[in-house]
Parts: structure tokens; sequence; C-alpha cells
């Protein structure tokens, strides 16, 4: 650029700036670059929109950052999670019931392969001006919900759709099947279908939901993932909106015990034990 070149920019950027009654100087002016907190604001708020349940552990998996930073970034800018559903640790309407004859087989227990145990449990949901109820199965070895039925029904049918559910899609039975001591899970029709495909039973001790946290657990965020149901405009789109919050919880949402999704936890296994050749 020559030196008439230059003479003519500086004479247009001084009268552009007489025209608009600022110094020349402030033409020059340039956003101030973010600081390393603010940048990571930006990433964390990002995670958080797409991951409505993640606190600053599952959002510092997902960054790949230290929870620690990520932690004190998000008091600095009050940046704060969604309250996940607090989970019950009593049943008083289990306390006046005999105890059953199964035990808790499973306390301590750690699986090193799919399908030894799998637990089950339900929820209600409430929609418009009635109660809907959600079964699910999980494999506790990869905590993927490989089962789950929904219902208006309150019935023994809505854990056997669930349990049938997910041995249709794993092909086998597990070893174990753990459970609360609700009546639906103490039925003769379910006891007698678990009996057949040769299960272990397992139970937890009554009005003892942490027991069984593994799905209690799985409650308190899928729910909170779910979000509001009145919206939706029939039992049909809820039961879209379910499907797709399980499949969230499966392939997408970081669990903070495996710090990958359960299916992602699950194809890492299988090919790391095909590379042992076990």
């Amino acid at each position: 650029m020559g030196k008439h070149d230059k003479s003519e920019i500086r004479q247009t950027k001084t009268a552009l700036a007489e025209k608009l009654g600022i110094s020349r100087g402030m033409l020059y002016y340039r956003h101030k670059k973010p600081t390393a907190d603010e940048a990571l604001k930006i990433d964390i708020e990002e995670v958080m929109k797409n991951n409505l349940s993640y606190g600053h552990k599952r959002i510092a998996l997902e960054l790949k950052l230290n929870k620690k930073r990520v932690l004190r970034v998000m008091k600095k800018f009050h940046l704060m999670p969604k309250r996940r559903r607090k989970i019950k640790f009593s049943k008083p309407n289990d306390l006046g019931k005999p105890e059953t004859k199964y035990l808790n087989l499973i306390e301590g227990f750690c699986p090193i392969r799919p399908n030894i145990v799998w637990v089950g449990d339900f929820t209600h949901i409430r929609f418009r001006d009635t109660w809907v109820y959600l079964a699910t199965v999980m494999d506790i070895y990869t905590r993927e919900i490989i089962g789950w039925h929904l219902s208006v029904n309150h019935t023994a049918d809505l854990i056997i759709e669930a349990f049938l559910d997910a041995v249709g899609k794993r092909k086998l039975a597990p070893v174990y099947f753990h459970s609360d001591q609700g009546s639906e899970y103490t039925g003769d029709e379910y006891l007698r279908l678990l009996e057949n495909e040769g299960i272990i039973i397992s139970m937890s001790r009554k009005s003892s939901p942490w027991e069984n946290g593994y799905q209690e657990s799985f409650y308190s965020g899928f729910k909170l993932d779910l979000g509001e149901t009145n919206h939706y405009q029939d039992l049909g789109e809820l039961i879209e909106a379910v499907a797709q919050t399980i499949y969230y919880y499966n392939n997408q949402r970081i669990h903070t015990t495996l710090k990958t999704a359960p299916v992602k936890f699950r194809l890492d296994r299988e090919y790391l034990f095909k590379e042992l050749g076990t």
C-alpha cells in the first residue's frame, strides 16, 4: 500500500469520525477478548442446554475438563443445573406388609459382564388429569435400560411386559432379577414367569428403596430429562417422548459411574473382550 493510499484512508476515517461525532481512535476499537472463564461459561451453558440434568461432574466429563474448575466457573457466573428429584429412603406403606421369602442376593454384588443382574422398578408420570405408569428393566453392569413398558393401568402386566421386552431384546434371561417387594413383584404370575426362566429372584427388604438404588437414581434423572408432560396433545406423543428420553439416557447421557453413556460403555467392553479373546 502506497503513501497516498494510507493518506486517503486516514482522511476517510477522519471524515467519518467527524460525521459521527466521535474521535478517530474510536474507529479502531476492538471488542475485548473473552477471558478463559468467560469462554468456558459459554461452553458450559451449551452443555446445560442440551443436557438438563447435568451437574458439574457430568459437564466436566463432557468437556473433558477438571470438575473443580467447572464447578468454580459455574459458581462464578451463577449457573445452576435443574434440581434432581430427591430419592425417597422409606416407603411407609410397605411397613405393614409381611416379608417375602426372597432375600437381597445382590447387595455388594459387582457383575463383570452383562446379563448377570437385571433390576426392575416402576414409576408414575402425571399426564393431564390422570397417571401413566412406566416400568423399566436395567442391566446393572452397563446401567442400560434394556426393557420398558408404559401403561395407564397399574397392574402386574405393567412389569411383566417390561420384563418380556428386555428378554426379547437381549434374547436371553439374566442370572438374577432384583426388585423391591411391591405387590406387582410378589404376584404369583410374575414370580412364576421368572422361575420358569430359571432366574434367581432377589428382593430388597421391605421399605428399603435404597437397596434398588440403580432404578431409583435412573427415575430421578429421567423425570428431569422428560420435563413437563402436559404440553403433549395425547398419549401417543407422551409415549414418543418417553422413548426418546430413554434413548437419550442409554446412548448420550453420561453416567458418572461409567464416565460415558451406557450403550457406549457396553460396546467399548465388547470390543475390549473381543480383543482380549475372552
